[in-house]
């Protein structure tokens, strides 16, 4: 039954990171300056707009390296 109770946690903490990064993506949908980076490409002809958040893409990808970086350096102590 050791398998059946490491299940569980792992689907506690799974549900626990989502509702984390759900908040967090919640509250950056408020900030109205997060669209208009320099950086970001947009296309928009009549009935379509697609945008592509290049520079915010970098930014993200470079924070989320740093933080899983430390995250992993302080659980391998």
């Amino acid at each position: 039954m050791q398998g059946l109770e490491f299940l569980g946690r792992f689907l506690v903490l799974a549900g626990v990171m989502l509702i984390v990064i759900g908040g967090i993506v919640w509250g950056l949908a408020k900030v109205p300056s997060l669209s208009n980076l320099p950086g970001t490409i947009k296309i928009e002809t009549s009935g379509f707009t697609c945008i592509f958040p290049l520079l915010a893409s970098v930014v993200l990808s470079l924070v989320l390296t740093v933080a899983l970086n430390i995250i992993v350096r302080l659980l391998n102590r």
